[in-house]
């Protein structure tokens, strides 16, 4: 099957979706698009950038974050005091 053959087949797949199921095909198409992108990225990175973010990741997995809006609240009091 040649690349015009097969996109015809997943056009024809993809026409005959209702659209709560079209709607999850596209998202999965994004994220498989997003991840070669990550991928390329990733590769790009310094080694120190890629050991900031692993161990974000980690800190994430931990429970060790802080929310935004906390964050937020903690600078908008200190600097508008001051």
């Amino acid at each position: 099957m040649d690349a015009s053959e097969l996109k015809l087949k997943i056009f024809r797949e993809i026409d005959t979706l209702e659209k709560r199921k079209l709607e999850e095909v596209y998202g999965y198409l994004q994220n498989f698009i997003r991840a070669e992108r990550s991928l390329d990225e990733w590769n790009e990175l310094s080694e120190a950038q890629k050991q900031g973010l692993l161990i974000g990741i980690k800190q994430i997995e931990l429970g060790q974050t802080v929310l935004h809006e906390d964050v937020m609240e903690k600078y908008r009091k200190k600097y508008s005091d001051g």
